[in-house]
């Protein structure tokens, strides 16, 4: 006979807190950590970047598929893309935690050892937090990043001439939910992985900071989507090469087959690349006098704006498909 789990119900929040803090990560610049009113973190260049976002259970993850490992390691990467994407070295987490009782305490302590996993690597500590009560699990996470004497990399840097790069992979987080929503998880565990527990190269953001990008932004919409974020901020044309992603279609080939009904799933691997998010690549552009980092690939060129203004475009043309993720839009 299997136990019965420990719930979250059954434990005092101090008891709970003491599970957890043990799993989280610490760094040098925490002066002061968890359990004290507010956390004290050393900011040595005297400015800091922060950003903050949310997951809402049944609308970013699913618990049916997500262990709490899983969605700890989301909430603490697309956090930690935001701050890298601007040349920042991640420093400083704080994290909010919305359950309800019948979630199990191993949940809860899966969540903290996917926080501590995604930031370790990094340095990046988790100074503190809340907990609450809640119909359901919603996690918010606040990053703080330190730009180490850099000047921060914007989305309106992007400049004509300029080389379009990414780190990272393409529409393969997309991938993976599509399986697992079709209840083909099996077809490719790999991109059901990029989905659950992504893993972008998050160390590349202050090395192409110091290599000269003039732009850069995490893929977290969707390429079309982001490109012409970083297009409209810049006043510019970001051309993109549709041959330079040849390589992240033909990774997809497989499962756009399984899934397609009565074709190849050729439409479907492009809609992934072009607009699926949550890979977490940066997108970066360069001078075209520059060679590019290590780890980033060549995706286009940075054109000035038309008569048709800013915007993105697939070798000179308007994309025909849907640009991305928006919150708001079926």
């Amino acid at each position: 006979m299997s136990e019965t789990p420990l719930l979250v119900r059954d434990v005092p929040e101090e008891a709970l807190l003491a599970r957890i803090f043990p799993l989280l990560p610490t760094a040098p610049s925490t002066l002061v950590g968890p359990g004290d009113d507010c956390a004290v973190v050393a900011a040595p260049d005297g400015r800091y970047v922060v950003s903050t976002d949310v997951l809402v259970e049944d609308r970013h993850f699913r618990r049916r598929w997500s262990t709490g490992y899983d969605v700890g390691r989301r909430a603490a990467v697309q956090n930690l893309a935001d701050v890298v994407s601007m040349g920042a070295r991640p420093a400083a987490l704080v994290v909010s935690l919305v359950m309800p009782g019948d979630l199990p305490v191993d949940w809860v302590t899966g969540f903290a050892r996917g926080l501590a996993d995604a930031c370790a690597p990094l340095g990046a500590a988790v100074v503190g937090g809340d907990l609450s009560g809640g119909d359901q699990v919603v996690v918010a996470v606040t990053v703080h990043g330190d730009l180490e004497g850099r000047e921060p990399v914007l989305r309106g840097g992007a400049r004509a001439g300029d080389v379009v790069a990414l780190a990272g992979t393409l529409g393969r987080s997309a991938a993976g939910l599509a399986l697992l929503d079709a209840g083909l998880a099996d077809v490719d565990d790999a991109l059901v992985a990029a989905y659950l527990r992504p893993d972008p190269p998050l160390a590349a953001g202050p090395v192409a900071a110091d290599a000269g990008a003039t732009a850069m932004m995490d893929v977290s919409d969707g390429l079309l989507r982001d490109a012409g974020r970083v297009a409209r901020a810049s006043g510019v044309v970001v051309d993109l090469d549709p041959g330079a992603l040849d390589a992240d279609r033909a990774r997809l080939r497989d499962a756009g087959a399984a899934l397609a009904r009565e074709d190849d799933g050729a439409e479907l691997v492009d809609g992934w690349v072009l607009s699926g998010g949550e890979d977490h690549g940066l997108l970066a552009t360069f001078p075209a006098t520059a060679p590019l980092p290590a780890g980033f690939r060549r995706l286009g060129t940075v054109r000035p704006a038309g008569d048709d203004g800013p915007g993105v475009r697939l070798d000179g043309a308007v994309p025909r498909r849907s640009s991305g993720w928006d919150h708001f839009r079926a």
